[in-house]
């Protein structure tokens, strides 16, 4: 046998070492997210129940959960801030970051510290999802077996993918969705030997969790079924619904985080107990909140609840997640996607059975396609989201509907935002993991890099001084001013040449293209993507219209080439 045989070899017996680790992490951190939960409210799961009280604790009523998150802070807030502060937060971004620009290496006390921290906060009511903790935990161990065996940098960023999928996989008794998760995610790249250690490791996590758990899916799900041809137009609208959705959601996220840093002023370690009162408030408001909320999901999806409830429920998991993450706490934002897009989906149905009774199937048929479709729209992973609501399903009729949703909302996602719910997160450090230097652009305001602008043209110049201009600069645009010496747009030497060759009085106004100016404070990466979609240059004028600047294409490329990557 060949030495780069034994070393294949070793890679695979590694695999699925780091798969039968994941599966095990996975059922050690359900178990203790149950025990804690049962601790703190004295129920297995309290989120379907209502406002009752903890049997253990009657006389406080309801309001224990003002409490809860404040005690679970005090623990893990200390914890986290001392040992592993990557351990804040929903996780994915932290494993993306140490694939793409950390070598695959993860510190190996995350795991324990990520899977003590995020037991705690949703055990304590935090509404977010296991899915991001278990993903770092599975990604840590990876990386820290491979650093045990002094793996290359290209083996260890595989071992980190496979620990991601297992973890996936065990989570949500999803061995294919697990797969396609790190391979689109974490890896963010397709190769036949790094698609077969991960769909190894996934498939040992999941025989490992079910052997522990039963191979029940984590939903009860109704039959989907499409009962008209005409709903596949209003699975595309939802699609559409979906997408945007997605881009609210990490929106909010994020607007909320800032929130709380800007209110926060004292030491990182109390800031999850003293927001818990905060968090505590909104669950006594909307105990549908407390936790990952897989009762009120499946029952969203059962079709349950009435349309003005499922809108509550649909923008409470948004404040609440959002809140939660503000606030210094421990959880993924996968499984709150995925309750908005039910809440979302089974709104839609509702409505739509409202207006035309008997014209659509079950509404549960939607609410499972909204699912898909908020969380393409917020990761921009499509191939993820059809897989794991198949999976879900077991049903084929399902695809066409989920595929015609999904391939909108992450269209809709990409005209409506520039980032995801877990790039945006990195990219507000300034890391871009997929070009240093553009994330360095986008830091800056536009006026640092705008050039001279060249002497503008009047729109009340004749033709021969502009054919002049363009000969004397020579620029193949030129800005042009209105008669107040606003900007107005640009001119071509091309469009001017054209005109000028149709043998017609040239009407300048006519060939000017219009293009709205940025202000010199105004973000970088807005210009990026306008040069990037077409336009030629674009003119920097200050509040009262007057050019100022001139940005083309070797404005931006000038600083890329200036930018170490």
């Amino acid at each position: 046998m060949t030495t780069g045989h034994r070393q294949q070899g070793g890679l695979l017996a590694v695999a699925v070492l780091i798969g039968a680790g994941a599966g095990l992490g996975a059922v050690v951190f359900r178990e203790l997210i149950v025990g804690l939960t049962r601790l703190f409210s004295g129920h297995a799961d309290y989120a379907g129940l209502g406002r009752v009280g903890n049997p253990h604790l009657p006389w406080l009523g309801a309001g224990f959960v003002l409490l809860t998150p404040v005690v679970a802070g005090l623990v893990y807030g200390p914890l986290v801030q001392r040992f592993a502060p990557e351990a804040r937060g929903h996780g994915v971004p932290e494993v993306m970051v140490a694939v793409a620009r950390n070598h695959g290496r993860i510190r190996p006390q995350v795991a324990l510290v990520k899977s003590l921290a995020s037991a705690l906060c949703i055990g304590s009511g935090g509404s977010v999802g296991r899915e991001g903790p278990i993903v770092q935990i599975g990604s840590a161990l990876g990386s820290s077996v491979g650093q045990l065996l002094h793996f290359d940098e290209r083996r260890l960023r595989l071992l980190v993918a496979c620990g991601a999928a297992g973890g996936i996989a065990a989570t949500f008794n999803a061995p294919l969705a697990g797969v396609f998760f790190a391979m689109e995610l974490i890896l963010r790249a397709w190769s036949a030997e790094a698609f077969g250690m991960v769909v190894l490791s996934s498939v040992v996590a999941s025989v490992i969790s079910r052997s522990l758990l039963g191979d029940a899916a984590f939903l009860v799900l109704p039959d989907f079924r499409v009962e008209h041809f005409v709903e596949y137009p209003l699975f595309a609208v939802l699609g559409l619904l979906g997408g945007a959705a997605g881009v609210v959601f990490s929106r909010v996220l994020y607007a909320i985080e800032d929130a709380c840093d800007w209110a926060w002023r004292g030491p990182e370690w109390l800031r999850p107990a003293a927001g818990g009162l905060l968090l505590g408030g909104l669950l006594l408001a909307l105990p549908e909140m407390y936790g990952v909320g897989y009762p009120v999901l499946d029952n969203a999806v059962g079709g349950r609840y009435a349309i003005a409830f499922l809108a509550v429920l649909f923008v409470g998991k948004i404040v609440a997640c959002s809140l939660t993450i503000g606030i210094g706490g421990s959880g993924g934002v996968f499984a709150p996607s995925l309750f908005c897009g039910a809440a979302l989906g089974a709104l839609f149905g509702e409505a739509v059975q409202g207006v035309s009774p008997g014209s659509i199937g079950t509404v549960g048929a939607y609410a499972l396609v909204g699912m898909g479709a908020v969380f393409a729209g917020a990761a921009r992973a499509p191939i993820t989201a059809v897989i794991i609501l198949f999976e879900l399903t077991g049903e084929y009729a399902i695809i066409l509907p989920l595929m015609l949703a999904i391939s909108l909302a992450t269209g809709v996602s990409h005209l409506l935002s520039a980032d995801t719910v877990y790039t945006r997160k990195l990219l507000r450090r300034g890391i871009d993991i997929d070009e240093p230097a553009v994330a360095a652009l986008r830091r800056r305001p536009v006026g640092q890099l705008m050039a001279e602008p060249p002497a503008a043209i009047s729109l009340a110049s004749p033709v021969s001084d502009v054919a002049r201009a363009f000969r004397t600069s020579g620029e193949a645009v030129l800005p042009v001013v209105d008669e107040n010496g606003a900007y107005a747009g640009m001119l071509t030497a091309h469009d001017l040449l054209h005109a000028v060759a149709d043998e017609e009085p040239v009407d300048l106004a006519a060939i000017t293209l219009a293009s709205s100016a940025m202000g010199p404070a105004d973000d970088v990466g807005a210009a990026w993507r306008r040069l990037d979609d077409g336009e030629v240059a674009i003119g920097i004028a200050d509040d009262s219209g007057v050019l100022v600047g001139w940005v083309r294409h070797r404005e931006l490329l000038g600083v890329v080439a200036e930018t170490p990557v």
